[in-house]
């Protein structure tokens, strides 16, 4: 028998402790990205793996502003937004040599969003077949490599790509 191994998924199973207030907001001001699982940083947003991939390198790109609507966002802030989307892009394809990715933005609770009130960007890696028997039978999702794995893997990558 296999077994399949996710302990983050625990936490979000059991709904575990959650920090108060936007973790967007606050995980960016608390100078540990390792920690925080973020990857790269712009002058108006930031990129963060997702806690609860679906794949491997599912990460979000997410403004620093506050803000539930990327028309609330200034001018500059938007740009900078996309260009960080751009180059997330590039490093995902540079990195896991996806064969195609999902790019998408949830926007209201009704949409699917989880954290409704700070829009951020899912970049999600995809290969030929990588959806199998697990999530239709059992609802699980068997993501194989370890979070912090993931991050030590991208982390390079992206100071490339944002010339840190």
């Amino acid at each position: 028998m296999e077994r399949l191994w996710a302990p983050w998924r625990l936490a979000f199973i059991e709904g575990g402790e959650k920090p108060e207030g936007c973790i967007f907001c606050l995980f960016p001001k608390e100078g540990r990205d390792r920690e925080r699982l973020i990857l790269a940083r712009s002058r108006h947003s930031f990129v963060i793996l997702n806690k609860y991939p679906y794949n491997n390198g599912h990460l979000m790109v997410v403004p620093l502003r506050h803000a539930a609507d990327p028309c609330d966002l200034p001018e500059e802030e938007f740009v900078d937004l996309q260009d960080t989307l751009r180059k997330s892009i590039g490093v995902v394809r540079e990195v896991y040599g996806p064969d195609a990715l999902n790019v998408g933005m949830n926007l209201g609770r009704a949409a699917g969003a989880g954290i409704a009130d700070h829009l951020h960007w899912h970049v999600v890696p995809r290969w030929a077949g990588d959806v199998n028997f697990m999530p239709v039978l059992a609802e699980t999702r068997v993501i194989p490599e370890h979070l912090d794995a993931t991050w030590a893997r991208m982390r390079p990558a992206f100071d490339r790509a944002f010339g840190s």
